[in-house]
């Protein structure tokens, strides 16, 4: 697939690598009243989401096993500067101690965890997808594997989606179901029963403004960086010995090295971006208006 000669050209290299492995479990009888379809999965997202959460989780869970009380290792010294970090920024947006004990623990974890999807976008575009190519088709899958989860709208959407849970969670825990469903009618405008209609309105608007910023900032962000990279890789792909290759295949060491310190950075950031964002929304569902 990196030949300029029998590989298919960039086009073709670009639309395949973007494919997911799908699923559809529908009926046929579901589909047909179904407005929108959401039978159909994207398996490797499904599975690199998983699996990278059970890494995730299993570090957490390493640090704390092997933390002593002594000079720490440089594991351990990482992880507790990781966890204050995330428990300082949890102080400066949840004041309420009780609740930080959840939230402060879930931050990291979301934190962790969209960092190691994120990570998927260094390995090399074609490494898993070639693997992939010789045993996918033999167990009887189509031959698409793509493996940043963060660069599938599906996923970044469904994590913005679960902090919207957390948020009416704490809304109704903190302010109560009658408390918080009176906001909902009574704010921002006012409590005149003439202005309910628009208060609510306007909630509405704000959460799903808040739920799909948060999931589309950070899927943007990954998808963009995963296509540069394959751009990167096609450059390297038609390399040769001509004057014309050899160029390319400086280009394509020269800017694969840049891009991947570059994205470094960028990987990080959007982690840290999408948890500062979860504390904040979960600040606000303590906050009355």
């Amino acid at each position: 697939m990196s030949t300029a000669e029998h590989g298919p050209n960039a086009s073709e290299y670009i639309q395949h690598h973007l494919q997911h492995l799908q699923k559809n479990f529908s009926f046929e009888s579901v589909k047909q009243t179904s407005i929108v379809d959401f039978s159909v999965f994207n398996l490797d997202s499904v599975f690199w989401s998983l699996v990278l959460g059970i890494v995730g989780c299993f570090i957490l869970w390493r640090a704390a096993r092997s933390a002593t009380s002594g000079v720490p290792g440089r594991f351990q010294a990482a992880i507790e500067i990781l966890a204050e970090m995330v428990e300082s920024q949890a102080k400066g947006v949840i004041h309420n101690e009780k609740s930080r004990k959840l939230v402060s623990p879930l931050a990291l974890t979301v934190f962790v965890w969209i960092f190691l999807m994120n990570f998927m976008d260094m390995l090399p575009v074609d490494f898993i997808p070639q693997i992939w190519h010789a045993a996918g088709p033999a167990m009887g899958f189509k031959d698409y594997q793509r493996v940043v989860p963060t660069a599938d709208l599906s996923t970044t959407l469904g994590l913005s989606v679960s902090v919207l849970l957390v948020c009416f969670f704490y809304n109704i825990k903190i302010k109560g179901l009658g408390g918080w469903g009176h906001e909902l009618i009574s704010a921002p405008f006012g409590a005149h029963p003439l202005l309910w209609p628009f208060n609510f309105l306007m909630q509405v608007i704000e959460f799903v403004a808040k739920t799909v910023s948060h999931g589309m900032r950070l899927f943007g962000n990954m998808f963009a960086g995963e296509l540069v990279f394959m751009l990167i890789a096609l450059m390297g792909g038609y390399a040769s010995l001509s004057a014309t290759g050899i160029g390319l295949a400086i280009g394509h060491v020269v800017a694969g090295t840049v891009w991947t310190l570059f994205h470094i950075l960028v990987i990080t950031l959007q982690a840290f971006i999408f948890m500062m964002l979860t504390l904040i929304y979960v600040g606000q569902a303590h906050d009355a208006h």
